[in-house]
């Protein structure tokens, strides 16, 4: 009874939190700093109208996703009665809809916590209408799906994934913590598969559609960034350079800034590195682990990135919720402090913005705590995957911690 109300509890605070998130965006409300619409005025709107024309626009350098983000980006059309900015945001709030339905869904029979519920209620309106400005929201509604699916549907989660990676590429990651056997071999030989047929479509029906890589590859060391920390104190004590829009985004420009760059891809790599060790060497995985290893390895990747954008965590707030859904007890210490960061990205996008890109000490004190959180959340994340699937166990398994095979479907029917 008591998980009746709370859920129903959620379903108000849902539509009330989400309310307030369109008026933001539909600009009823007007935020202080910077408008978070302008992106999908101007540059998703100028998208749309070249990949109507079946091309990529490869002569672009801000298009930097993989093809099938064209599907997002031409969604909106599919609300022909709207304005292309308001149909935008009429999908993202459908997609935050689907991740909602499909929590609910999963803690339905009362078995599993609603903590997850609450987590993306209560997170999604921390991190601000952001959510609902870019289309990143979708691509965690496909990876949420995917997680939820992999108890007994792997090769429904392996093609969810390769679609998901083929929207924005971090899905891929939720690949890494399938337990080894016949649902690896399941899900990867799906996502694999998956992959190599929508890519063909792709490269074969809408000329530039590997452009991206190129432009991806050309980005600097964005202001929000982890890198860019040691240029926004460098700007106080003389270094010379400055923050200017290039590649799409706000990035630092000057001596030196190359150089972060390679040593932010540096760190990806060896991120990569421990994720392949780990790969290797884990040998007790369990029911949580796949979604404890999803959440880890996006986490790992998300804090070395050159760019942090406000919108990648959205990725972390779904992945926490489908960990506290599915009983995870190691990550709720990082999943906390996520939740923290949530707010702190709120007030440094887009609400302080302006003191972000001056370096002043607003600007940089709130940059420095989020991206701290951050670092401490994927320190602490990955030590406790590491230490419950490799290191010699110090107790026996718990009962709410069952064999990863006993793991009962969630998404069947």
């Amino acid at each position: 009874m008591m998980a009746g109300r709370g859920l129903r509890l959620s379903v108000a605070a849902w539509a009330v939190t989400r309310a307030v998130l369109l008026m933001c965006v539909l600009r009823v409300w007007v935020m202080p700093g910077s408008d978070v619409s302008v992106d999908i005025e101007v540059i998703y709107q100028g998208w749309y109208g070249v990949l109507r024309t079946g091309t990529f626009p490869y002569d672009d350098v801000t298009w930097q996703y993989p093809p099938a983000a064209a599907l997002a980006v031409l969604a909106p059309g599919l609300l022909p009665f709207l304005d292309y900015a308001p149909a935008f945001f009429v999908v993202c709030f459908l997609a935050d809809a689907a991740v909602y339905a499909l929590l609910l869904y999963a803690v339905r029979d009362g078995r599993r916590p609603a903590s997850g519920v609450w987590a993306w209620v209560v997170g999604v309106p921390l991190l601000g209408p952001i959510v609902y400005a870019r289309y990143d929201v979708m691509v965690t509604a496909v990876a949420v799906a995917a997680l939820l699916a992999a108890g007994r549907r792997a090769r429904l989660s392996g093609a969810l994934t390769a679609f998901g990676a083929l929207l924005k590429v971090w899905p891929v990651l939720l690949l890494v913590g399938t337990p080894r056997g016949p649902r690896t071999r399941a899900a990867w030989g799906a996502a694999a598969m998956t992959a190599a047929v929508l890519g063909l479509v792709f490269a074969a029906t809408m000329p530039g559609a590997l452009a991206f890589l190129t432009f991806q590859r050309d980005r600097g060391t964005e202001v929000e960034s982890l890198g860019s920390l040691v240029f926004h104190l460098g700007r106080h004590a003389g270094w010379h350079g400055h923050a200017r829009l290039h590649y799409g985004s706000v990035e630092f420009l000057g001596p030196y800034v190359h150089t972060m760059s390679r040593l932010a891809l540096v760190l990806s790599v060896l991120a990569f590195a421990w994720l392949l060790l780990w790969r290797v060497r884990a040998r007790r995985f369990t029911a949580c682990t796949p979604y404890e290893a999803a959440f880890a390895s996006v986490l790992l990747f998300t804090t070395t990135s050159r760019v942090i954008s406000p919108q990648y965590v959205v990725w972390l707030l779904g992945l926490a919720a489908v960990c506290l859904t599915m009983g995870t007890r190691r990550q709720r210490l990082p999943i906390a402090l996520v939740l923290l960061a949530a707010p702190l990205t709120q007030l440094e996008f887009p609400i302080w913005f302006s003191h972000v890109v001056a370096s002043d000490k607003l600007g940089v004190a709130t940059l420095t705590l989020r991206n701290g959180l951050l670092v401490v959340a994927t320190l602490i994340s990955c030590a406790r995957l590491w230490r419950e699937t490799v290191s010699p166990p110090e107790t026996p398994d718990t009962p709410d911690d069952p064999p990863a095979e006993k793991e009962p479907a969630l998404l069947a029917g």
